[in-house]
């Protein structure tokens, strides 16, 4: 063998001792930590992920991960399209309540008037931005200042409450981006009350009227009672929803509460829908308020109730919503912004470990705190100049922590 050949050959055995090398430097360097500790690269991985996922929109994130049986939503107002809450409520929702637009106390305050404008404005408004859509038009306290007028007669409310309701659902209920409609709202009491015309209610009896048309009130009571039911339901419930039944078959149809999720209102609710459907009137969801105070999630026994109430609601082939939720700062105190997104993110959590034994949702009500009735008391995700408050991110990380 010439010195060529002894050459050549040195120089292919050492670079095949150098590829050989390189691929035991890989091995070690990256096949390794696979095989020995996988939780790391594994975790390197996930906290990218996490990383990415908080990027996205809260539309995203559950349209990507939650595409069934969980919906994320906000209230707006037609008043609001081409504003700034608009355009954070389209980026970040694709389920959308109207807030005020869709109620007796706009679309038909009195007998000769109809007004049709708002409502459909967001509707269409909604189809363009491939957003579904909850239908806040109930019989509740939320209605004209003509209805809550005492001189009104069971005649005259029961002529209100079947022209408005049988109009309300032939206007919108085959329309394919209505997914849901609350049918009454705000039904039982909260407090006692004592009212010098119509007397007495009692938290966990029947929200009623009151005198004047000044107070929170609800007038369709004057209707009348069921008188043979256990429970004296009111006359205008079972009214409301053999008209729902009938002209709005294909959107599910709610009943709305408020309140803090006291024992006995929501004992009472459960007698309402066991009587409703012994009249073989449909139910299809329950919805909670959820106007909370920061700090709520920390009473003894709140959560608790909460989370046996949606098991409840599941097991009796019910959908279970928070229809409305902001959490309160009532005293402006900034610094308990973050306190305020732990109650946020603990009833958050709780409704979406239900998600996968039946629909569950969450509805933010309204964008940013000027929107709401109380912009003092900094209840919503986002601050006037339009920042998010760090229940924002906090929600997120619940979403993200609930992926499976």
């Amino acid at each position: 063998m010439n010195s060529f050949k002894i050459n050549l050959l040195f120089k292919t055995l050492c670079m095949e001792y150098i590829r050989l090398n390189r691929t035991i430097i890989y091995f070690i360097a990256y096949c390794c930590p696979m095989l020995f500790f996988p939780e790391n690269v594994a975790g390197k991985n996930k906290i990218t992920d996490i990383q990415n996922l908080m990027k996205l929109p809260f539309r995203e994130i559950t349209e990507q991960y939650y595409p069934e049986n969980f919906y994320l939503g906000i209230s707006n107002h037609a008043k609001l399209i081409g504003k700034l809450s608009t355009e954070i409520a389209d980026r970040e929702f694709g389920y959308i309540t109207p807030a005020n637009d869709f109620k007796q106390s706009y679309i038909h305050p009195t007998f000769n008037s109809w007004r049709w404008e708002r409502p459909n404005a967001y509707l269409s408004h909604a189809q363009k931005q491939n957003q579904v859509i909850r239908v806040h038009g109930p019989i509740s306290p939320q209605c004209s200042k003509w209805v809550r007028e005492d001189i009104r007669t069971a005649t005259e409310l029961h002529q209100m409450l079947t022209e408005y309701m049988t109009e309300l659902c032939v206007h919108y209920g085959n329309c394919p981006n209505v997914l849901w409609m609350d049918v009454v709202n705000e039904t039982i009491a909260k407090e006692d009350l004592d009212d010098p015309l119509f007397g007495q209610q009692k938290t966990g009896e029947w929200f009623s009227a009151r005198q004047g048309t000044d107070k929170w009130e609800n007038p369709w009571t004057i209707i009348g009672y069921d008188e043979e039911s256990d429970i004296r339901v009111p006359l205008y419930i079972d009214m409301a929803f053999e008209i729902s039944n009938k002209y709005a078959p294909n959107v599910k149809q709610i009943i709305n509460q408020h309140g803090d999720f006291e024992e006995n209102v929501w004992s009472r609710m459960k007698d309402l829908v066991k009587y409703l459907r012994s009249k073989g009137r449909r139910v299809d969801g329950i919805g909670w308020q959820a106007h909370i105070d920061t700090g709520w999630e920390k009473v003894p026994g709140n959560l608790k109730r909460l989370d046996n109430f949606i098991s409840w609601c599941h097991n009796n082939n019910l959908e279970f919503h928070i229809t409305e939720m902001n959490v309160w700062i009532k005293d402006g105190d900034i610094s308990r912004e973050t306190e305020q997104a732990e109650t946020f993110a603990e009833v958050i959590d709780t409704v979406l470990k239900h998600h996968k034994n039946g629909v569950v949702g969450v509805s933010f009500w309204n964008v940013r705190d000027e929107d709401t009735a109380n912009p003092n008391w900094m209840g919503c995700l986002w601050r006037n100049d339009g920042t998010e408050r760090p229940a924002y991110k906090r929600i997120k990380e619940i979403l993200i922590e609930n992926i499976h």
